[in-house]
């Protein structure tokens, strides 16, 4: 019997994809960004022409909650405790000494602000530029600037303290007309972590401007999105995509999909969702109904108009979780540097010029 060679072990990072994936976001002309805070990455997946993906993880710590201005050029990554800020440069990109020529867009560290460790969730651009995060620990919305840790926005109604106690896991929000809109969290609750024993059906939508409640008895809403007067939200504990009736705070699956949803990102018609593996060893999670099948991380892509899953990527190594999901406009094939090496300090930028310093 001739011997047989031993199935080669995947290698850090592996994922496979629908066929049509890269030739959608070839056409779309963006660059698909995740945060998975279980790995410590930030990833970076573009369309190499339209039959293969490229990816690019970089190291961070923790990375939670993706900020990108509208026109692309700016963004922000929440860590475990900092926000740092990026500012795009398609000249270093072009330049760049390791890969000259090979990516459209750079995102260089500009500015790092020491939160300390908020368990900071959604982060979004608002008006002038301003900074807003959902401080999970403190259970409000704030203002991340260069004065504070934190400058507090808001709080849900029911939450009667500040303190560092995480007391209704606010988790997900909307900015709107360049101020915060919308906010998720699993409970109404004001004393320590409440929500853990009902998490899976207690879940509420805010109304931030109106300090008023839209929506409850969710099953773990995350990452809510408004598109003109429609409010979208992902049900985690359900597996679910759902547009919600802001009059009656009833809702409306648009699609289902077999695995823990969270983070999501438009483009077009197309819509890229999260999907994480469950923690097996987690009784919350193993009770949801979707359990024995949610094996999975990776992306899985809905057209919105028709509810139907037109594509997905499939983590088979190394991710288990991601929390957000970003698509970032015009850049077919972009670039980020982090604070952890220095390759960063190497690139500078002036308002008229760029130069790479040697090293």
């Amino acid at each position: 019997m001739q011997n047989q060679k031993p199935p080669q072990a995947l290698a850090p990072f592996s994922l496979k994809y629908s066929p049509q994936v890269p030739e959608l976001l070839h056409k779309l002309g963006c660059t698909l960004a995740l945060s998975t805070y279980q790995a410590g990455k930030l990833i970076f997946i573009s369309a190499k022409d339209e039959d293969f993906l490229v990816q690019l993880p970089r190291n961070f710590e923790k990375p939670m909650g993706i900020a990108l201005s509208q026109d692309g050029e700016k963004m922000a990554v929440a860590c475990k405790n900092q926000v740092i800020t990026f500012a795009n440069s398609a000249d270093l990109a072009m330049h760049y000494p390791k890969s000259p020529n090979k990516y459209d867009a750079l995102y260089m560290p500009r500015a790092t602000y020491h939160t300390g460790p908020l368990d900071i969730h959604d982060l979004r651009y608002g008006e002038g530029g301003r900074l807003f995060a959902v401080n999970t620990l403190f259970s409000c919305l704030v203002e991340i600037n260069g004065d504070y840790n934190f400058k507090p926005f808001w709080s849900p109604p029911n939450i009667s303290a500040m303190v560092s106690e995480d007391r209704c896991h606010l988790n997900g929000m909307v900015v709107q007309n360049g101020k915060p809109k919308y906010a998720t969290a699993f409970n109404q609750g004001d004393t320590a972590q409440s929500w853990r024993d009902t998490v899976t059906t207690s879940g509420v939508i805010y109304d931030v401007e109106h300090n008023s409640i839209i929506a409850e008895n969710l099953p773990m809403p995350h990452s809510p999105m408004a598109l003109g007067d429609k409010l979208y939200v992902l049900l985690s504990a359900t597996g679910e995509l759902a547009q919600i009736d802001k009059e009656t705070g009833e809702y409306h699956v648009i699609t289902k999909v077999d695995g823990f949803v969270r983070g999501m990102a438009l483009c077009q018609d197309y819509l890229f969702i999260g999907l994480s593996k469950l923690r097996k060893n987690s009784s919350t999670f193993a009770k949801l109904p979707f359990a024995d099948k949610a094996n999975h991380c990776g992306v899985s892509i809905a057209h919105l108009p028709t509810g139907s899953i037109t594509g997905k990527i499939t983590y088979e190594t190394s991710v288990d979780e991601i929390y957000d999901v970003h698509l970032i406009p015009g850049k077919r094939r972009a670039n980020i540097l982090n604070t952890l090496t220095d390759d960063h300090y190497l690139g500078l930028a002036t308002p008229e010029n760029t130069f790479w310093a040697k090293n």
